[in-house]
């Protein structure tokens, strides 16, 4: 296979995945398999290009926005998903067909402590805080954007927050937070000393507590969530050592491509865009594309958000055809295509089948008629990042994760809040959140 052109950009999307052994023991701080004893599901790669690229069963087409097309999830949630992902999960490599996955290197703690927002903290990052305030982050100088160089190129913990707009927004909303719990901390009477760690305890731990809370219930369902919540994870157990099961990383938790919708209304002064080419990150936010949360998420009091599009197997033309500024210059046009990226992952670390996982987990698989990839002229089992959209479209109707994919998002997300011993959920204080994810992002 031809190997793509190096890119600046791939930090943000480059998949390296590999047919080879995926037995290797993997360290702290890398990946490792949730089922090993499951075989690697195995296909020729022209069926996942088939699959994956523009004309094939994952492109939605110029099929806009309709009431048919939409969940009942607050469109803000996959962006809030992207936020968390970069948080635990950050693979520098580059794609190509073969690789060790021993090789495969986490470059963030399998851990929900904001590491993306917080870097090494105003000592070891003083680049990220205001010099006569340094329990502060530093934003932009209108405050409508994260603080820039003279190229436009993002100051932040992690670049992958600038790839689109939406995502930038989001993360100085965060980083403004940050800045309210240090009023917060100062009224309060905090020594002057104490008052960073504990502004920034206060947000991980309303983070943390909107992960398991508000975003998880929203995305597996109450009853999973209260069920794992208590009983705790089955099949996820990390141990001393956490680590990121790849068929989190690579499959269920990339169900949030499929809910990108078509365009988005950012403010009540803006026309509805699509995600790409108008929202393209890696420069700066303009004034009339500044986000306003209360239309990503619902909030007290206030009119209903705009709305996810349903997790049916499809993603929308923006991502199809994602731009060279996301992707980088690439010889396969397929690798354009972020459902291709996905497969190509999944199949390169020898990810299970969706349904031999199924069948693990006691949970009788779809059909073939239910998956619905005959029509491509293939006859055995389903990528499991394939399976697990398809499984939310028939057992959800599309507005949350099925039976597997929820089973390994919620085990793996409250798993790993479970064994972060400075977590809310460790702490031997009472403790509840002072706001839900709308107050803190209008903080």
């Amino acid at each position: 296979m031809n190997q793509p052109t190096a890119s600046v950009r791939s930090h943000c999307l480059s998949p390296a995945r590999g047919r080879v052994a995926i037995d290797a023991p993997l360290g702290p701080a890398t990946y490792a398999r949730m089922f090993p004893e499951l075989p690697s599901f195995q296909a020729d790669e022209q069926f996942l290009h088939a699959l994956g690229s523009a004309g094939g069963l994952c492109d939605c087409r110029d099929i806009d926005d309709s009431a048919e097309s939409l969940a009942d999830t607050a469109s803000g949630w996959p962006i809030f998903g992207q936020f968390v992902a970069h948080d635990i999960t950050a693979d520098r490599s580059t794609l190509r067909a073969h690789t060790n996955t021993a090789e495969l290197h986490n470059a963030r703690s399998p851990k929900l402590n904001l590491e993306s927002l917080y870097g090494d903290g105003p000592t070891g990052h003083p680049f990220l805080y205001q010099r006569d305030d340094p329990a502060k982050f530093l934003i932009g100088e209108v405050g409508t954007d994260i603080q820039r160089n003279a190229e436009g190129t993002a100051i932040i913990g992690d670049p992958r927050n600038d790839s689109h707009m939406l995502i930038s927004q989001l993360h100085l909303a965060v980083l403004k937070s940050h800045n309210a719990f240090v009023d917060d901390a100062r009224r309060a009477g905090v020594p002057e000393g104490c008052v960073f760690d504990e502004a920034a305890r206060q947000l991980r731990w309303h983070y943390q507590w909107i992960v398991l809370h508000e975003f998880l219930p929203a995305l597996v369902g109450p009853a999973l969530a209260a069920q794992v919540l208590k009983e705790g994870p089955r099949y996820y157990r990390p141990g001393h050592d956490a680590f990121i099961p790849l068929e989190f990383a690579d499959a269920a938790y990339r169900y949030g491509h499929s809910q990108i919708r078509h365009r988005y209304h950012l403010n009540l002064q803006s026309n509805p865009v699509p995600l790409f080419p108008d929202l393209l990150g890696f420069r700066a936010v303009p004034r009339e594309h500044a986000v306003d949360w209360k239309l990503f998420f619902d909030a007290p009091g206030a009119e209903s958000a705009q709305r996810a599009k349903k997790m049916d197997g499809k993603l929308v033309k923006a991502l199809i055809e994602l731009p060279v500024a996301v992707t980088g210059e690439t010889e396969i046009e397929a690798y354009h295509s972020l459902a291709v990226r996905d497969l190509q992952r999944g199949q390169g670390v020898g990810l299970p089948s969706g349904e031999a996982v199924a069948s693990h987990l006691g949970i009788a698989p779809l059909t073939a008629d239910e998956v619905g990839i005959a029509s491509t002229g293939w006859r055995g089992e389903t990528p499991l990042w394939y399976y697990i959209l398809r499984e939310a479209d028939v057992c959800a109707d599309g507005h949350r994760l099925g039976p597997v994919g929820g089973r390994i998002v919620a085990e793996v997300l409250i798993g790993l809040v479970s064994a972060d011993a400075t977590s809310f959920r460790q702490s031997r204080q009472e403790w509840h959140p002072k706001k839900i994810l709308s107050e803190l992002l209008a903080s």
